[in-house]
């Protein structure tokens, strides 16, 4: 039975899935041999992910609010600090797509490959949100027993279909992020972390958007992460259900829409631009 860890190496008669699927299956091998790494992020996103929750507590113990004020922050900052870990795994997992293949020494063999550019993207994608998942749930594990958190009142099923949806979105946005490390071999890792930055600060991860500057709450609705915080609090904290968070939901379709065939088209562009200037090195 033929082995599809490499993409590379499947047969030309496999169709779109399966060699989007080993992709995953690299990616997947990589993660096993970079596991220390993968321990490292995991810890760093378990104290993240308690010492911003802690601040709630520091606010109760201040006497700067009551007890019942300063459960509702907890879950706020928790659930805030888990979306990102999952938002920013992805948003890795995705934008670094070109400097992994550097760090290997296979980016002339991927991107010269026949393989249709929108199914190693898509294959990538579908990589970093089970990635994403895996990871954002050993946290939310070991994070949860320091907090007593109340979700009596959450909607799962709404806040899968936003985690779902939004999806979607995000990674069309890992893909443009993607970009610039294949025009810029040797600062293009950095500037992708930026973009990652800049949907920290105006998303609203840690504090509501409207405590921005105006100028700044009008970027914020351009980041899908935006309205998935929301739909997130909105179904754990509020309870809301499906039908009730329909337009949080049809919002993120539209950029997802949006977002994935433009970054895509964006994406093989600059490919081309790159294959023809002599970009596709190794090294920055």
């Amino acid at each position: 039975m033929a082995s599809f860890t490499n993409p590379m190496a499947a047969p030309r008669s496999s169709g779109p899935a399966t060699l989007a699927w080993a992709f995953v299956e690299r990616q997947t091998n990589l993660w096993k041999r970079y596991w220390a790494w993968e321990l490292v992020w995991l810890v760093y996103g378990v104290v993240n992910t308690l010492a911003i929750t802690f601040i709630a507590k520091e606010v109760e113990q201040a006497g700067i609010a009551g007890a019942r004020d300063a459960n509702d922050l907890v879950l706020f900052l928790l659930l805030g600090t888990l979306v990102w870990a999952y938002l920013s795994a992805v948003l890795d997992d995705i934008s670094l797509v070109v400097t992994w293949e550097r760090w290997e020494g296979t980016i002339e063999h991927t991107l010269m490959a026949p393989v249709p550019r929108w199914v190693h993207l898509v294959g990538m994608s579908v990589f970093g949100v089970l990635h994403a998942i895996v990871r954002t749930l050993l946290i939310f594990a070991i994070a949860l027993p320091f907090f007593a958190v109340d979700f009596s009142q959450a909607d799962w099923v709404a806040a899968a279909a936003v985690i779902a949806v939004g999806s979607l979105s995000i990674a069309g946005l890992g893909i443009l992020a993607g970009v610039l490390p294949l025009l810029y071999p040797e600062r293009g890792t950095q500037m992708s972390f930026m973009v990652q930055a800049v949907v920290l600060l105006i998303s609203g991860v840690y504090y509501s958007v409207e405590v921005l500057p105006g100028w700044l709450q009008v970027f914020s609705y351009a980041s899908p992460a935006t309205y998935i915080l929301d739909g997130i609090r909105g179904a754990i904290i509020g309870g809301d259900s499906v039908g009730e968070m329909a337009g949080t939901l049809g919002i993120l379709a539209l950029f997802g829409v949006l977002l994935v065939p433009f970054s895509v088209f964006v994406f093989a562009v600059a490919e081309r631009w790159a294959k023809r200037t002599g970009k596709l090195k190794r090294q920055g």
